[in-house]
């Protein structure tokens, strides 16, 4: 097995000494080794954009970071599922900060980050507010970040109400990847959703309100399309609003040329202060959000790694640095070092490569295990495809469904540190045992006997085995041992 890299440990000149270390034998010499080709239903122009974006690629988020930089506090509109904070370190749901920044800020932030932490990629503005709506802040923002690193990924988030006034210059300005929030192509629905927008120096209400949005966003996303920008909609599911509506929402955004749909769970807490969650609706449940995606499933590309992110998150997808990177603990002069980066990208070249000869070894096993039922497999993992967290470190689970027609991710469930100082917490384990509702193994770098005992006696397995394998490799390796015995005889 390839050795491990500490990314943090990374230098300039070490990139092949990093080979070595992963390969063992000084690494591939062939030109084709690494991530040039990306999956088979891609044409190569697309996976060239997506294939180091986190949200937009499943793949990229085991190597790649994003970045928020909230300095678009201004919306346009009041969702009930919302309620923008600007001094918030405790919660993790969109629309929340710590700070508010100015352009100038922002940009000391980012090369800040870019220095310390190799994985960046992307950079985004996903408000608190709306990006396109506060847009002198949003362009002013990408304009300084691009000028000193100029091979950043520039993407935004908006409702879509503002964004046709602004799709030539996003275009001009290579932001090749937008997100717009469409949760209704029914303004009837849309009335249950937001109470009020603000367009054209007016607050509207009521239907006339959920009719220009509609209208908004189906323009915009139609000039996006036209231009060659690839669009991400995100869809909130709220039961019995709008979670049957998602389907229509879907055929609709599919035929005007949507590159990837993320359906997203209703986060509804009476602490958050929204409307929802303050008069009780309820978000919904992991098998019916995995329902909902499965009925979705077939030709449409879906993101189902998506993690809700604050609007100052930093780090990889399912981690957040962010409160390590606030302004009273920033340089007031810093200079972009592009060496880290450059050198990490290497080495995930060459990790890349084995991981997708993994993957397609992965599938040639399961293949050839007769069984029908797929079965649900969480994985505790740091990042870079394998499976290396310990059992108790982790805040959230990967989850991936496994069958004989091969391995899927399908998502993640958040937990809290069942360790906290080398000790276990009772009530902590059962938390974990609930949001793993479901999930027939788990697979960790690591488990103590304790909660292996009590996982067990709730039903949910977990091993050690596989530690430090890729993913793909490890649940295989599982599901084999497991249904070997109905691996078809061969001639």
């Amino acid at each position: 097995m390839a050795q491990l890299i500490n990314l943090g440990t990374l230098t300039p000149t070490a990139a092949q000494d990093m080979r070595v270390a992963l390969t063992g034998d000084g690494g591939c010499s062939s030109s084709s080794c690494g991530s040039s080709d990306g999956p088979s239903d891609l044409p190569p122009e697309i996976w060239e954009k997506v294939k180091d974006h986190p949200c937009y690629s499943e793949e990229a988020h085991h190597y790649f970071a994003r970045m928020h930089v909230a300095v678009a506090p201004a919306c346009n509109i009041q969702c009930n599922y919302c309620n923008r904070k600007y001094d918030c370190a405790n919660e993790s749901r969109p629309g929340v900060v710590s700070e508010k920044l100015t352009p100038v800020q922002a940009r000391r932030k980012v090369i800040t980050v870019a220095n310390e932490v190799p994985q960046l990629s992307v950079l985004g503005i996903a408000g608190p507010g709306d990006a396109c709506y506060d847009w002198n802040k949003t362009r002013e923002t990408f304009a300084q970040v691009s000028q000193d690193i100029p091979d950043i990924k520039l993407c935004l988030s908006t409702n879509g109400l503002a964004l046709p006034d602004h799709v030539d210059e996003i275009a001009r300005m290579n932001i090749d990847h937008v997100t717009i929030t469409i949760n209704m192509v029914d303004p009837e629905i849309g009335t249950k959703i937001y109470p009020w927008i603000f367009y054209r120096n007016k607050r509207w209400t009521g239907l006339d309100a959920s009719r220009i949005l509609h209208e908004r966003q189906m323009l915009g996303l139609d000039m996006l399309t036209a231009r060659g920008i690839l669009t991400k909609i995100n869809s909130v599911m709220i039961p019995g609003i709008n979670d049957e509506h998602l389907i229509e929402v879907n055929k609709v955004v599919k035929a005007r040329g949507a590159f990837l749909h993320n359906i997203m769970p209703l986060i509804s807490d009476p602490a958050h202060g929204t409307h929802f969650g303050l008069t009780g609706q309820r978000g919904p449940r992991a098998h019916e959000l995995k329902a909902l995606q499965d009925q979705l499933s077939d030709g449409t590309k879906l993101m189902r790694h998506c993690r809700q992110c604050r609007a100052d998150a930093v780090g990889l997808l399912g981690e957040d640095r962010g409160q390590e990177f606030t302004m009273d603990q920033l340089a007031d002069e810093v200079s972009y070092d592009p060496s880290r980066r450059e050198t990490y990208r290497e080495v995930v070249a060459q990790e890349r490569g084995e991981h997708m000869k993994q993957r397609r070894a992965a599938d040639a096993v399961l293949a050839e295990i007769e069984t029908e039922a797929p079965v649900l497999v969480a994985v505790a993992t740091k990042g870079g495809g394998r499976i290396n967290q310990h059992f108790g470190h982790a805040r959230e689970f990967q989850v991936y469904e496994v069958s004989a027609s091969g391995i899927q991710f399908i998502g993640h469930r958040k937990v809290e540190n069942y360790c906290e100082g080398g000790w276990g917490e009772d009530a902590t384990l059962n938390s974990t045992i609930e949001a793993l509702e479901g999930i027939h193994m788990v697979l960790c770098a690591k488990v103590g006997d304790c909660p292996r005992e009590s996982m067990g006696a709730a039903g949910i397995e977990i091993s050690q085995a596989y530690a430090h394998d890729w993913i793909e490799a490890g649940i295989t390796g599982w599901y084999s041992a497991t249904f070997g015995m109905e691996i078809r005889q061969t001639a």
